[in-house]
């Protein structure tokens, strides 16, 4: 993956703007790549570690899911990407609550326990600074 990859991505997520544009996974990665792609899961695991990487960054790249169809599209609205980050905030404390039940703990215990972890963290990361 390289900036070409991502160059392309965004040149063709440019013409998918709104969830009723979105574009297919395989279609998206048949174009940035220029190749088929032959096993849905493997074959597209790049295309999906560029996506994460752009979100990173800061690009409003938004997608659909369902059994229906998935795609990629970017936001257009911030209602589109307000639906997108709260789906996958309920997502995240769904595997956080997951976590803290395994742990013998309530959710707020232990994110209390996880923001104390990360602050000794970088104190002990400023101490060897």
């Amino acid at each position: 993956m390289n900036s070409e990859h991502r160059a392309a991505v965004i040149e063709i997520l440019t013409r998918h703007v709104g969830r009723e544009k979105a574009i297919g996974m395989g279609e998206l990665y048949e174009r940035v790549w220029g190749k088929p792609w032959k096993h849905r899961i493997n074959d597209t695991r790049d295309l999906r570690y560029l996506i994460t990487d752009m979100r990173y960054r800061g690009v409003l790249i938004a997608e659909v899911r369902g059994k229906t169809g998935a795609g990629y599209y970017l936001a257009r609205s911030e209602h589109e990407i307000r639906t997108f980050l709260d789906k996958r905030t309920a997502e995240g404390l769904k595997k956080l609550k997951m976590v803290a039940a395994m742990r013998g703990k309530s959710l707020p215990e232990f994110m209390g326990q996880l923001a104390l972890s990360f602050t000794a963290e970088r104190a002990e990361g400023a101490e060897k600074a």
